[in-house]
């Protein structure tokens, strides 16, 4: 065994119940972190059951038109991509001379060009 001093034992023992305090407050926070998700998790729950309860509170016509909105966005932008890379390729061609390879066609390129939004 081995000796130590008075002083280190009284030392190790503050020490060891500052420990314990901390730890204290640690299970303390943990407690009510876990009460909060409970209450989270309830509010969550109660949402669900009034979205299931009542359908026509969840508002399918906007959904519908901000979907076809994005689709017009989507089209758009594909449409702006294609420009932007065949006008790549036409100064690509101008400062080196040569012809540029060619670009792979995009799958979900609409058959006809959608006009541009006015602003």
């Amino acid at each position: 065994m081995v000796d130590v001093s008075p002083a280190m034992q009284e030392l190790l023992v503050k020490n060891l119940i500052e420990l314990q305090k901390v730890h204290t407050q640690v299970i303390e926070r943990f407690d009510k972190v876990s009460h909060q998700l409970s209450d989270l998790l309830a509010l969550f729950e109660a949402t669900a059951r009034t979205f299931a309860e009542h359908p026509s509170n969840q508002g399918l016509d906007k959904d519908k038109e901000f979907l076809e909105k994005i689709d017009l966005l989507l089209g758009q932008n594909k449409t702006i991509a294609k420009g932007l890379t065949l006008m790549e390729d036409h100064i690509r061609e101008r400062v080196y001379g040569k012809q540029p390879e060619e670009a792979p066609e995009i799958s979900n390129a609409p058959t006809t060009p959608r006009p541009l939004p006015r602003f």
